[in-house]
């Protein structure tokens, strides 16, 4: 899955110059915790998170009167406090590379730009959300069936195989080698609902013939 079909394009930006104060306002009214610093030419420059204005606002302890607060934080500049030069992906990388990145690195959230390094979205934690919930096809509710497998060549088709016979509708299929010993693998398989009495007769062929781990029924919708 590409980044650019996936990532947030009407991304709100902020100018270096423009103050802490209305940088601050800006994240509160829009609801959002970062903000990319983009130059004249669209070419991001750094970025400033919520993070980054809590630590450089006065502790609530400080004797400043109100005035003298209110002047401090418009002569703050988002420039003398954004990260510089922050990491970016590109709109034409995978989002499984782009969720890696933020995984490692310890970050929500990644600016993306084109091949003329100009910023044309976002990805957050939110976006890498929505695609694990598409692949998964959990919407869809249906059941979803662990099974540990052998790394070996047409294992899964055998598994698909015993699903077909039963006429069920795979909605996806996803691998892991992870927590798992060498040589084998799990494999998560999503099957539309069905009959219940049918369904049981899936689940023993699939004990009887596969290590299953488990199957549950899932039943998560949107929530507005």
């Amino acid at each position: 899955m590409i980044i650019k079909d996936w990532m947030t394009k009407d991304v709100i930006t902020i100018d270096p110059e423009a103050s802490m104060m209305r940088a601050a306002k800006l994240m509160k009214e829009k609801d959002i915790r970062r903000l990319p610093v983009v130059d004249d030419k669209g070419k991001i420059i750094g970025i400033l998170s919520d993070r980054d204005v809590k630590e450089a606002s006065p502790s609530k302890a400080t004797t400043l009167d109100v005035h003298e607060l209110y002047y401090l934080l418009s002569e703050i500049k988002v420039k003398n406090i954004m990260t510089s030069n922050p990491m970016t992906i590109k709109d034409t990388d995978t989002v499984v590379r782009c969720a890696a990145i933020m995984h490692d690195k310890k970050i929500s959230g990644l600016p993306v730009v084109n091949e003329q390094g100009a910023l044309v979205g976002i990805m957050t934690q939110n976006e890498v959300y929505r695609v694990l919930l598409s692949i998964t096809g959990v919407y869809h509710g249906g059941v979803q069936f662990g099974l540990h497998l052998p790394d070996e060549r047409g294992t899964l088709k055998e598994v698909l195989d015993s699903l077909r016979a039963y006429k069920a509708r795979v909605i996806s299929v996803l691998t892991s080698y992870d927590q798992v010993e060498s040589g084998h693998r799990k494999v998560f398989i999503r099957i539309m609902d069905m009959d219940k009495s049918i369904l049981n007769e899936l689940k023993h062929e699939l004990s009887a013939k596969y290590q299953l781990e488990f199957w549950v029924r899932d039943a998560i919708y949107p929530i507005s």
